[in-house]
């Protein structure tokens, strides 16, 4: 039986992968979970899964679950790291959302854990150093997103050197069908409509600016060692086809499945195996067509924004993420509206001079230089 540890499991991953834990009880033991500040969540969680360590946001918030029962409570970033790698675990899902998921995805790396990574921003903001610690580790990383874990499985028993493309399939968010004109008009919740999936507030604002679709080609790129001028992204509205390969024998591969994160989560907690899914099945007849068009670049920016950070790389993709992030959160307060989104990372990536091959500590100097200038614009936006 396999301990698992869930960071962010208030969020819609952490949900969902409880539901997979609950599926298989002869396979897993929740053992430690981690929320920021939804205790009401937290507690309903640790009623029904009892599990042995809880770590939260800060110790404000620790002294309202005192009577949870838990052996031990952690709290802040080190409350994350420490969870994440803890010796009674063994799996740990990253359900984070945000940079927040840098340190404690390190910290499972160091630890030599079997790692479900749903977090984008970790590997945006500093793969290289991600990954130079993946290879001095024991630890296994596992993909979660849908497209990632499509290639991942699509990958499986193929050599490097056969790969010619990734293709990233996305459903193009709430505004595929809303026209440029009448971006200036949309609310928060229209935003938040989307179409085929369930997710955070913020990887769905993400979905609809598109900037989702580029952080996961900064983070495919350093997943699957892939340059990203190799990795293209196709609107794909019904959101069967997840992500494909394309092999240097002009063959193609894809991954295909109903729109349910609990199957990836699945393959990610049970890799290399995979367990019998009695739910979820795919109908084909029920399919009436599968369709691809091309991102228009003029409606969804960020994506192209992406791009230009990969080629630069450096200190860029990290500053580009934490503009982003700070840009997307004054959205979802009511602070700006939603076409000031990519203005805003626009302005702050053409004032940044990119750092190349910088460590770790140069990488979080430019998160918080460009957090700082995000805010002082939004400011000025804002009076």
């Amino acid at each position: 039986m396999k301990r698992v540890a869930i960071l962010g499991s208030s969020g819609s991953i952490g949900v969902t992968t409880l539901r997979v834990i609950k599926q298989y009880p002869r396979e897993f033991k929740l053992e430690a979970l981690e929320v920021n500040k939804n205790i009401e969540s937290l507690k309903r969680q640790a009623a029904e899964f009892k599990p042995g360590k809880i770590a939260v946001g800060d110790e404000e918030t620790g002294k309202k679950i005192k009577k949870i029962g838990a052996r031990d409570i952690h709290y802040g970033i080190e409350g994350l790291n420490r969870i994440a790698s803890d010796k009674d675990v063994d799996i740990v899902v990253i359900g984070l959302s945000g940079s927040v998921a840098l340190h404690p995805l390190l910290s499972a790396i160091r630890a030599g854990k079997h790692i479900a990574l749903a977090n984008k921003e970790a590997l945006v903001m500093a793969g290289s150093i991600i990954m130079a610690e993946l290879k001095k580790s024991k630890a296994r990383l596992i993909p979660v997103d849908s497209e990632q874990s499509a290639i991942f499985q699509c990958l499986e028993g193929k050599e490097q050197d056969e790969l010619k493309r990734l293709y990233l399939t996305a459903s193009g968010g709430a505004l595929y069908d809303v026209a440029l004109k009448d971006f200036k008009y949309l609310k928060k919740k229209d935003i938040l409509n989307h179409p085929r999936w369930k997710m955070g507030q913020k990887i769905t604002v993400d979905s609809a600016t598109l900037m989702n679709k580029g952080l996961e080609v900064i983070e495919a790129g350093w997943l699957f060692d892939v340059e990203v001028r190799n990795i293209e992204v196709l609107i794909h509205r019904q959101a069967i086809i997840h992500s494909m390969v394309e092999f240097v024998d002009a063959s193609v591969l894809a991954q295909l499945g109903v729109t349910d994160m609990s199957l990836p989560i699945q393959y990610a907690l049970t890799y290399p195996r995979r367990l019998s899914n009695p739910k979820n099945h795919l109908n084909f007849f029920s399919i009436e067509s599968l369709t691809f068009d091309k991102v228009d670049n003029k409606k969804f920016p960020c994506l192209d924004f992406a791009y230009r950070a990969a080629r630069d790389a450096g200190t860029a993709p990290a500053v580009m993420n934490a503009v982003n992030e700070e840009a997307v959160s004054a959205f979802l307060d009511q602070r700006i509206g939603f076409t000031l989104i990519p203005d805003i990372i626009e302005k702050i990536m053409s004032k940044h001079k990119t750092l190349k091959n910088p460590n770790l500590p140069a990488i979080l100097e430019a998160d918080t230089w460009a957090r700082r200038q995000a805010r002082e614009l939004i400011t000025r936006l804002d009076s």
